[in-house]
């Protein structure tokens, strides 16, 4: 999906690209009983960075990102863009969801132009300027199918392509891969690095997988089980760039990088699973 940008180009800013300031979020079930999925939550993404956000299943990493794009409003605490607090949707983010969002009945040129078209776009440019896009994702020459004609990675390859053409300055990811095999998985982390390193977007990048976000970020933060989930540590990775995904999983700073984030983290996971358990 992608959400409008501002404008493209702009120099890089003193302030984060997305801040949340003591940020908690509490949600009422629809039998009154108040639900708190984050407290106290105070995380940063800078000018540039890709940030990966790690933590147990059901710990509220979707709800950081609804936050971020401004599909949510925090019950208490601050959301804001460039030192601006985040006053309804985002419009410097492009949001790619876990599950692709795109329409069955256009093809994959015309899901691609799909944003452009929104803002106004001609369609003779709009379907230009997909086609690159298309290219650049490993695409080219597939324009005319529709998506029930392609495999879950060339889905989610359109699906980057839909969000990256509208040039967002922040782009927030939802666990974009975690349902692609091995193979295309790997494909598809490479091919977002290499598409990261050309311009250097802010990314806010949620996955359940340690071991993917040890490989492609600049900094790992660490959330605690829910309800009340905040940030239990942060980790830079200073494994170098540009990164092999291949080779580095074999380094010996990757396994330090491992070790020492997961031992933040299994705790927290053992709890998530009792809690899931417990409830049936």
């Amino acid at each position: 999906m992608a959400v409008d940008s501002g404008p493209a180009g702009a120099a890089p800013r003193s302030q984060p690209a997305i801040a949340f300031e003591h940020v908690d979020c509490t949600f009422r079930t629809p039998d009154g009983i108040a639900y708190t999925a984050l407290r106290d939550l105070n995380l940063q993404v800078a000018d540039g960075e890709f940030v990966a956000v790690v933590g147990p299943t059901g710990c509220g990493k979707s709800t950081i990102l609804n936050l971020a794009a401004g599909l949510l409003t925090p019950t208490s605490g601050r959301v804001s863009v460039h030192g601006i607090p985040l006053a309804g949707l985002n419009r410097h983010a492009g949001y790619l969801f876990q599950a692709d969002p795109l329409m069955p009945w256009r093809t994959a040129i015309r899901n691609v132009a799909l944003g452009l078209e929104y803002r106004g776009v001609d369609r003779p440019t709009a379907e230009q300027r997909a086609t690159e896009w298309l290219a650049r994702v490993g695409l080219a020459g597939r324009g005319d199918v529709y998506p029930h004609q392609l495999s879950g990675g060339m889905r989610k390859r359109v699906s980057l392509a839909q969000t990256l053409i509208l040039d967002p300055e922040i782009v927030l990811m939802d666990e974009p891969f975690s349902a692609l095999d091995v193979q295309t998985r790997v494909l598809m982390e490479n091919e977002l690095l290499e598409i990261w390193a050309a311009n250097r977007k802010s990314v806010l990048f949620i996955t359940h997988d340690l071991e993917e976000a040890i490989l492609l970020a600049d900094r790992v933060v660490v959330l605690a089980a829910g309800p009340g989930t905040h940030a239990l540590g942060e980790f830079l990775i200073d494994l170098p760039r540009p990164r092999d995904l291949a080779e580095l999983r074999t380094t010996p700073r990757f396994s330090t990088l491992y070790h020492d984030i997961w031992q933040v983290m299994k705790d927290e996971v053992l709890k998530s699973y009792a809690q899931h358990k417990s409830r049936g």
